[in-house]
């Protein structure tokens, strides 16, 4: 067997290699900025807290570091060509870790300095990124920033500085630990070696991982053979044959309905990252405790999906109505059908939940409010009781006012779901919605047998037009009837109504002429009816519509153009604050709460690693509370709107807290 001359790969501690002596790691300038968030560094930090506290046996894996020496760079000098991001980031961690124990345990900081700093040089650090970014961060991993750096914004600034916050001195030697139980495979490329179609090789490896893969992958990892087969046979393929294609819904619902919280998917891990939040550490009787809910919830989920599979006739009925809506409620229903099977809610209390979120869906789309981002803060409710759900729900549901007003000349959503119910009608099969005026008239069309469409005016037609597909002038009709009352002018058609089955179609044909008074005394009857059968819970709260919960509130990372002017203002427990940032706004709830419930404040800040501190422990932007507490500014906004939620919850005050997006934040 042949073996390869130019490209040698070889499995390392990455601790030993980087505090190997000649050891040295250049970035060159056509690799990519340093982009890793706070996201990727509560990651890294994460795996390697669990691989700490693991046996000794026990390493972890960070993938492939390739590079390769050059010729024009010093003896020994390695070029880096993919691993920048991990190796940069975990400089910092380490840097993070060395300046926290200077002081404290000098042996231990020699060996962190002996990863951090060029043998020959003590003022070079081993890894040097290129040279538009090097002084930066050799001035945060030297500590050796001036005073004008105090306000920089830098990635490598605030990396570090999440990573002071986040481990306190005390937890420094376990880190370590945990760090040197990190393994990679060194890839050192020849002279005659092409790196970059090595480096398309390495990153084009295929389909990347879907959630529920990874979440697959995170639940049997670890296990032994035996243990993986058990799991793999009672639970999670029972999981996949009820759920199927939509496995990765079922992830994402099932978490909303657990947490309260929004599970993003777009351009992030989010189901998977919110699993791993969830279940962070899985030994088996934990696991198998966790499998047996997951597999009945994805029971309910096969039933959500399939409404026949119900053995209750009205409910099936009734989740088929739901999913006329799609499946953004499915979160909530779940819940509610679970505590059905269960015996915690009764069928009636089941099919009330059913309609009542029917009607919150219908009336808000036809006042044109969108649904989406309403189910997490509907299971934060529902985990309070019946009635929490009921107020939550009443509260963002558009009063009937503005649902009848709406109707007089708006499109009717789903127009033969609502028919049917408002008919009575059960099913739809053999069924078409019929259009009284037609949406395209001929020329020769009439409403009374007199006029014809031609010879009306621009604006009454107009107006005909306008009246078109709202709920007066729409009917159900047996599809061998609408096929001969297809563009027939109305005296034509009064004769194939009259012979429908259905009693609301029937009462068109007593009608002599078809026009836009006709429709809208038709509407104004038919709008009766359709409030009573979406009803609206008879509570005492506003129609809410316009604000966003805080706890609902979408996080983004780093400061996306228009961060500034996100919201319109922040109503804070009755108050309006001309709050219109992420940043501004994290700096006025901690000062508040300082204020207000201060111990709330420092339990947050003392369980999360920040971003409270009794002194500026490092370089970065800070704000005082008072003379003896700072409040660190140095975050990304995702992690500020974060820990904004978070502490609001510690304070029970989160229900009290609405955000106004504005037009710029809507649309970022």
């Amino acid at each position: 067997m042949g073996s390869a001359t130019n490209v040698d790969a070889t499995a390392v501690n990455t601790i030993a290699w980087l505090s190997a002596a000649e050891t040295t790691i250049m970035v060159p300038v056509y690799q990519r900025q340093y982009r890793w968030d706070i996201g990727g560094c509560e990651q890294l930090l994460g795996d390697i807290r669990a691989v700490a506290d693991a046996d000794d046996r026990q390493m972890h894996f960070i993938g492939s570091i390739l590079s390769t020496v050059d010729g024009d760079h010093a003896e020994g000098e390695l070029v880096l060509i993919d691993g920048q991001q991990r190796l940069t980031t975990l400089m910092l961690l380490i840097a993070a870790l060395h300046h926290a124990v200077l002081d404290r345990d000098p042996a231990l900081a020699r060996e962190l300095q002996q990863v951090l700093v060029s043998a020959s040089d003590p003022h070079r650090t081993k890894l040097r990124p290129h040279r538009e970014w090097a002084a930066v961060f050799e001035s945060v991993v030297l500590d050796r920033r001036a005073p004008d750096d105090l306000t920089r914004e830098s990635r490598f600034d605030d990396n570090y500085a999440f990573f002071r916050s986040q481990v306190a001195p005390d937890e420094v030697p376990a880190i370590w630990r945990g760090i040197q139980k990190l393994e990679h495979v060194s890839i050192t490329l020849g002279a005659g070696a092409n790196a970059q179609q090595i480096f398309e090789s390495l990153n084009s490896t295929g389909e990347p991982l879907r959630d529920h893969e990874l979440i697959h992958n995170f639940v049997l990892m670890g296990l032994s053979h035996a243990e993986q087969s058990a799991i793999e046979d009672e639970f999670w393929l029972p999981i996949e044959r009820a759920t199927g294609e939509q496995i990765g819904g079922f992830w994402r619902h099932f978490l909303i309905m657990m947490t309260g919280r929004e599970v993003t998917v777009a351009g992030e891990r989010g189901v998977y990252d919110a699993f791993r939040h969830r279940f962070p550490r899985l030994d088996l009787a934990t696991l198998r405790t966790a499998a047996a809910e997951w597999r009945a919830y994805a029971e309910v989920y096969r039933i959500l999906l399939d409404p026949p599979a119900s053995e209750d006739e009205e409910v099936s009925r009734q989740l088929a109505y739901v999913n006329t809506f799609g499946r953004g409620m499915y979160p909530l229903v779940m819940r509610a059908y679970r505590d059905y099977e269960e015996g915690d809610l009764d069928r009636a209390g089941l099919i009330e939940v059913l309609e009542h979120v029917q009607a919150l869906l219908l009336r808000r789309e036809i006042v044109g409010l969108s649904n989406e981002r309403l189910v997490a803060r509907l299971c934060r409710a529902r985990a309070e009781g019946p009635d929490a759900l009921t107020h939550a729900i009443s509260r963002i549901m558009p009063s009937d006012e503005r649902v009848r007003v709406a109707l007089k000349y708006s499109d009717l959503p789903h127009a033969a779901y609502v028919l049917s119910r408002l008919s009575g009608v059960r099913g739809l099969t053999g069924l078409d919605v019929e259009h009284v005026f037609p949406l395209a008239p001929s020329d020769d069309w009439s409403g009374d047998g007199v006029r014809a469409w031609s010879e009306l005016s621009d604006d009454e037609q107009n107006s005909h037009r306008a009246l078109a597909q709202s709920l007066g002038n729409l009917a159900l009709l047996e599809e061998d009837l609408a096929i001969r009352a297809f563009g027939a002018s109305y005296p034509g058609k009064r004769g194939l109504y009259a012979r429908s089955g259905i009693p609301a179609t029937r009462e068109l044909a007593a009608s002599t002429a078809w026009g836009t008074g006709s429709i809208a005394a038709r509407t104004a009857a038919l709008t009766a009816d359709l409030l009573a059968v979406w009803r609206r819970p008879a509570t005492i709260l506003i129609d809410d519509d316009g604000l966003t919960p805080v706890l609902d509130a979408k996080r983004r990372r780093g400061w996306p153009p228009g961060w500034d002017r996100e919201f319109e203002y922040v109503e804070y427990r009755g108050e309006h604050w001309e709050v219109h940032d992420v940043k501004y706004l994290f700096n006025r709830v901690f000062h508040r709460l300082w204020a207000d419930s201060r111990a709330d404040a420092v339990a947050f800040s003392g369980r999360n690693g920040g971003p409270i501190f009794p002194a500026r422990a490092w370089n970065g932007q800070w704000d005082a509370l008072d003379d003896d507490h700072f409040l660190y500014m140095g975050w990304d906004s995702k992690y500020m709107l974060t820990a904004v939620q978070g502490v609001l919850e510690e304070a029970g005050l989160a229900r009290e807290v609405f955000l106004k997006y504005s037009y710029i934040g809507a649309a970022m």
